[in-house]
């Protein structure tokens, strides 16, 4: 059955829109959409008014969950280059199952889902930036100029060069320095703690927390960048990049979101956890609050052994060693509090980790983790559900459930919940000491689907907050 969405459709204007539109048609006259590809697939396009391709609604919790997995991947980049025969071999069905499956909860196909994708940031681009119409088809993901003239023809029914000419005077961003993105945040945003814990844990040469920003180099096909994340409005985060070239940015932003899991279902886990006693006084006081992810799944990995029983201040230490010994130096940008990119997998998995002052086991086990991800062994990608991640994690030497489902948890899974972890076992605690895994399992069984975002709650309420 195909969901009901937050995107209306008129069927006497041909016109689609996004919640809160000024226009008010007969409710007879209206179709309800999941997607906003879903409505122009059906033959709608964008009301000018609203502009609905400036929004990005959070995924709804309606469809099967191979569905939702494979619809995260697409709004990824997951067709920028692959086929959808790959993408429907990474979640386990065949391609016209899976096409089957969109057009049956979605109303739209994953190719559907990608171009609109690819022509909504292209529409932000001409509308927020000065690049050329050029530089905005390929920052995009389109192969060329014409492709992307074809996909507006077909969603906006206009060209890329007249929609540029027609763009709002405030939509446009002062460039001060790389390029400004907007990105749309579904729902309420908890800034500040967020922002805190990433900066607790930022990685020392690699990642910083600057005052209310967040800053980190990153590499973009062998050659090094900034990105900085800074909240532009309570709807808004804004995202500078600093980058050798814009072709492909449309992933950077997708990687840049997950960052502060801006795509999480946050109203749903509020529903789920406001009615909790433990819980409710604290999603109160945080709205908003959602797991941190991660720029880069193995990063967050490394950092996840490293931490297995040290404090938040010593697995930053001993992070700090691996990259000053092994990631890449980046001299120019002293400047900005960064000095280095991240080692890559291939280099740990070689690398003598002895004099850094951590035991022999956790320096294998990074290297067992590292040479997983090198051989594509590992797949950090989340096409799977949980239980199938944290069983390939805990299967490699020296990762036990404590890494293999934090880890899942910054990857973005929202039901990760890492049991034993003593933070979050003292905020249980009760008369009887501290309750067991076992114990903690059950207490935890009624946050389902969402015991990520009760765990970060629980680890922020405690004065020494977190892993």
């Amino acid at each position: 059955m195909r969901a009901v969405g937050p995107y209306q459709a008129v069927v006497t204007t041909g016109i689609y829109c996004r919640p809160g539109c000024g226009a008010r048609p007969l409710a007879a006259n209206v179709r309800s959409f999941p997607l906003a590809a879903a409505a122009e697939a059906a033959g709608f396009r964008a009301c000018l008014r609203c502009r609905p391709y400036r929004w990005e609604p959070p995924p709804t919790s309606e469809p099967p969950e191979l569905v939702k997995r494979a619809l995260r991947l697409v709004l990824e980049g997951a067709l920028d280059a692959g086929t959808e025969a790959r993408l429907a071999a990474r979640v386990g069905v065949s391609e016209r199952h899976l096409r089957r499956l969109f057009d049956r909860h979605l109303g739209v196909s994953p190719g559907q889902l990608a171009r609109s994708r690819r022509a909504h940031f292209a529409r932000r681009l001409l509308d927020d930036t000065d690049l050329g119409v050029t530089e905005v088809a390929f920052a995009s993901g389109f192969g060329s100029v014409r492709q992307m003239n074809r996909a507006f023809l077909e969603i906006f029914q206009s060209t890329p060069t007249r929609l540029r000419a027609r763009r709002r005077a405030a939509d446009r961003l002062a460039a001060d320095g790389g390029l400004p993105i907007r990105l749309p945040v579904p729902g309420p945003l908890a800034w500040e703690q967020m922002l805190g814990y990433l900066g607790r844990r930022a990685i020392p040469g690699v990642e910083r927390v600057d005052g209310d920003r967040y800053v980190r180099t990153v590499c973009i096909e062998g050659e090094p960048g900034v990105i900085q994340l800074s909240r532009a409005s309570p709807d808004t985060v804004l995202l500078r990049a600093h980058l050798p070239h814009w072709d492909g940015i449309i992933d950077i932003v997708s990687r840049a979101r997950r960052i502060f899991n801006l795509d999480g279902d946050i109203a749903a886990a509020t529903v789920r956890l406001a009615s909790d006693p433990r819980l409710g006084p604290l999603v109160e006081s945080w709205p908003g609050l959602r797991p941190p992810g991660a720029w880069d799944g193995f990063e967050v990995g490394v950092r996840a052994i490293v931490g297995q029983q040290v404090s938040v201040p010593g697995a930053t230490t001993l992070i700090g060693r691996i990259v000053e010994r092994y990631g890449v130096p980046l001299p120019g940008l002293l400047a900005m509090g960064l000095t280095h990119l991240f080692p890559e997998p291939q280099e740990l998995a070689g690398a003598d980790l002895a004099g850094l002052g951590m035991p022999g086991s956790r320096a294998a086990a990074i290297q067992h983790f590292a040479a997983a991800v090198a051989e594509h062994r590992l797949h950090l990608e989340r096409s799977g559900p949980l239980e199938e991640l944290v069983a390939e994690l805990v299967a490699l030497p020296g990762l036990g459930l404590w890494t293999a489902n934090y880890l899942a948890l910054r990857l973005g899974e929202p039901d990760a919940f890492p049991a034993s972890d003593l933070g979050l076992r003292r905020a249980l605690a009760n008369q009887g000491g501290l309750p067991s895994p076992a114990q903690m399992i059950e207490l935890a069984a009624p946050w389902q689907p969402f015991r990520a975002y009760a765990a970060l709650h629980l680890w922020l309420s405690q004065p020494a907050a977190g892993t």
